[in-house]
This record gives structure tokens, C-alpha cells and sequence, in this order.
């Protein structure tokens, strides 16, 4: 089998940091540099422009996610020194194939991108037979947080197509190396990379898993799990600024110091300083979920004391947030 192309996502909006990641991701191992939508749309066609002067023998993909006017949409990008420029899978059949005739014009490779696709099978197949070079298996952000993932896709589409199959969409060094095992000869990683304290060193661990991928056993994750482990990761700063500032807590303040708690909420509604209903929320809550109790808006008497805590600690409840006091 021949090795697998990593292809960086830069998916920044600052085109000097572009660069420098695309630098460090190339020491690395990445093999292929994609300027990214948010890239393109903050800086034009000059930042693909600038990756080639920049890096004039690697490879230059364009994601410029083309929906309408194919045949300029291409010409800009290859113009500009774009090698690869990728088109959304569900464009128009006209828009493709007025794609593929000016790629076929400029010399260079399209790449269809199935996300949001209804249909990623049959609608692969016919991008294949339309003369589409390189087909990407792509799961989206929110599609992901739906329980939905790319190698999945990968899977179904392995063996069903002639044209090199990428994947891309959440991908880490463990994924890497799955979708090599199921055939991917591309593997586009953006976050992971881009985003990390160590660009160099991750792009490194991607390309290890790369060329020497293992068998694991797979076990899929329970989806409310995996919500939980991904907010794990991130500040209520940034949770909120996702929410548009929507539906969240005010005037909340931890009593045991620099702490995270993320769990499923069991709600309480209680009398002021009863705790009878908090023992019982306490039965009824699972392994890692969070306690929230409505002491009746009282601040003169606790529904909560020391060994309501120790319960909660024993049975791995993730935390508590009360309205009213605490013992």
C-alpha cells in the first residue's frame, strides 16, 4: 500500500498564522496544505496565493466549498496556485461538471466534499462517473455532535469507489490510523493539528499513526458521554459565547475553589431546608451527573450539609449547584 498524504487544515482566519502552522505542520510530516474556508473567506485567493509562494513544491489544496459558478470559482483558485480545489458533493450536476471542465482546462485535481450530503453513497458514485478525482468522506461539526462521525462514512464507501477516497472531520492520531486501515489514502486533519500547543509534534503523532497504523479494538462511544467529555475540554466562557449568551445560570460562584463539573442535570425542587427531596435526587442520579436543587429561594436554612456531599462523592455524582445555602 502506497502512503497515505496528510493534508493540514488551516481553518484560522489570520493569514501570518497560516503560515507559521503551515511551517511547523510541514516539519511535522504533513504533506499537503489546505487553505481553509475561513481562511479563503478572511483573506481571498491571496492566501492561497501566499502558501505556494511560500511553499512552492508542496501541494495546495483550496477548500473553497464551490456551490454555484464552477467553472470561475475554479479558475480563481488555480490561478492563484491552487493544485486541489474541493466542491461540495451536493452542488447542481451543471456546477460540477462546469467544475471539472476547468480543472481539466488549469491542470489540476477536484475534490468533492460529501458533507451534508442525503445521500453519500449513490451521490459518490455519481460524482465518480462525472470524472470528480478525489472524494472526501466529511462529517460536520454539528453532524459529529449528533452522534455521527466520518470513518463511518469512510467504511461504507470503501471498496465502492476508483478515485482516492479523504476523510475529514474531527480527526485525530487514533482516527488517522483507523482510516488507513479502511482505505483512505488522504487524511485531512484541522484542529487537531492547528489548534495544538505543539503544532510540530502533533503533526508528527498523526503521521506516526499514519505509517504504522494498529488493530484496536473499537468500542462506540455512548453519545452523551462523548458530549460530556468534549465540554470537559472547554471553559464556560466558551460554552456561553456558544449559547449566544442563552438559557445559562447567573450569579453562580464555586465553594470549592478551581473546579469543572459537566454531567446531565437532575433537577430538585425542594421546600427551604428540606432535605428529604435532595436525599432522594441523590438515589435517583447516575455516575457523573450534576445535582440542581431549588431551595425555594431561601438563604436562612440549608437543604445541603457534609454528608449529602460524602454521598455524592461516593457514588461519583459530578457536582452540585444549589439555589439557596449550604451547610
Amino acid at each position: 500500500m502506497k502512503k497515505a498524504i496528510l493534508q493540514v487544515a488551516l481553518d484560522v482566519v489570520d493569514l501570518p498564522r497560516a503560515l507559521q502552522i503551515a511551517r511547523e505542520a510541514v516539519l511535522g510530516g504533513a504533506d499537503w496544505i489546505e487553505a481553509g474556508t475561513p481562511l479563503i473567506k478572511s483573506e481571498g485567493v491571496q492566501a492561497i496565493r501566499s502558501l505556494k509562494d511560500t511553499f512552492p513544491d508542496s501541494i495546495i489544496v483550496a477548500d473553497m466549498k464551490i456551490a454555484d459558478t464552477g467553472a470561475l470559482e475554479v479558475e480563481m483558485a488555480a490561478k492563484a496556485g491552487a493544485n486541489v480545489v474541493c466542491i461540495l458533493g451536493d452542488a447542481d450536476d451543471a456546477v460540477i461538471a462546469d467544475a471539472i471542465r476547468a480543472s481539466r482546462k488549469y491542470g489540476i485535481r477536484l475534490m468533492a466534499d460529501l458533507i451534508n450530503t442525503g445521500d453519500p453513497l449513490n451521490r459518490a458514485a455519481r460524482l465518480e462517473s462525472m470524472g470528480v478525482d478525489i472524494i472526501c468522506a466529511h462529517t460536520g461539526i454539528d453532524q459529529q455532535m449528533t452522534g455521527r462521525d466520518s470513518l463511518s462514512l469512510l467504511g461504507q464507501l470503501a471498496g465502492t469507489l476508483h478515485v482516492p477516497l479523504a476523510i475529514a472531520g474531527g480527526i485525530d492520531a487514533e482516527q488517522a490510523g483507523d482510516a488507513v486501515k479502511q482505505g483512505a489514502e488522504i487524511i485531512i486533519v484541522g484542529g487537531w493539528i492547528a489548534r495544538s500547543a505543539d503544532v510540530t509534534a502533533s503533526a508528527k503523532k498523526i503521521r506516526e499513526a499514519m505509517n504504522k497504523p494498529r488493530a484496536r479494538q473499537t468500542k462506540k462511544a455512548d453519545l452523551s458521554e462523548t458530549i460530556r467529555s468534549l465540554l470537559m475540554q472547554v471553559s464556560a466562557p466558551n460554552v456561553t459565547d456558544a449559547m449566544h449568551r442563552k438559557g445559562s445560570m447567573t450569579g453562580l460562584f464555586s465553594l470549592c475553589g478551581k473546579v469543572k463539573m459537566v454531567g446531565k442535570a437532575v433537577t430538585v425542587q425542594t421546600f427551604a431546608g428540606d432535605w428529604a427531596k435532595p436525599v432522594e435526587a441523590i438515589d435517583r442520579a447516575g455516575q457523573n451527573d450534576v445535582l440542581v436543587i431549588n431551595n425555594d429561594g431561601g438563604l436562612h436554612v440549608a437543604p445541603w450539609g457534609e454528608l449529602a456531599t460524602l454521598s455524592c462523592i461516593t457514588k461519583g455524582i459530578s457536582g452540585v449547584v444549589i439555589d439557596g445555602a449550604v451547610r
